[in-house]
């Protein structure tokens, strides 16, 4: 997906307040991006993140409960693509290209329908190609770039939605 394109998709998708899910195992090299993300983007300033490491089921409830119209979880996924190339996929879509296959607990198309069967949330998947998943290896130069790339997209939005709200009030 383009630059341009991703940041107009996740612009149009999330409206509303919108939870940030960072998945995977820091000490797995590419593995820990969806962690890594999550944590930039806490670190920012941005509320509602949750920082899930490798057990994403265990805040199904809090993200259920939480009053969410959408919920981002940010993982790395196995696509044909470039390590460092993004997918945004919501969670029928999620569904259909990573059913059952997961390194945790529940898989992805799993958590994202226990979460969308629980609220009104729509769930959607932030994923990201890994270029390794090697104990100990830190993260990768294309995913530093994507996360570096992603994290000034997402404030960007953000920072846009909040104005647009602040403005509301005013008039």
């Amino acid at each position: 997906m383009s630059h341009k394109n991703l940041h107009a998709a996740l612009k149009e998708a999330l409206m509303g307040r919108t939870a940030f899910v960072g998945i995977g195992n820091v000490d797995l090299g590419d593995d820990g991006s969806g962690v890594r993300l999550a944590e930039a983007l806490a670190d920012s300033g941005l509320s509602d993140v949750l920082i899930a490491h490798m057990v994403p089921e265990n805040h199904i409830a809090t993200l259920a409960r939480g009053g969410f119209e959408n919920v981002v979880l940010m993982d790395v996924v196995s696509t044909g693509a470039e390590p460092g190339s993004v997918v945004f996929l919501d969670a029928s879509e999620v569904k259909i290209r990573f059913s059952q296959i997961s390194t945790h607990k529940l898989s992805l198309s799993t958590l994202a329908q226990l979460i969308e069967s629980e609220s009104p949330a729509r769930v959607w998947l932030l994923g990201i190609r890994p270029q390794t998943i090697k104990q100990g290896s830190g993260l990768s130069k294309p995913l530093e770039t994507t996360l570096k790339f992603l994290k000034i997209i997402l404030l960007d939005i953000f920072h846009q939605k909040r104005s647009s709200e602040l403005e509301g009030m005013v008039s």
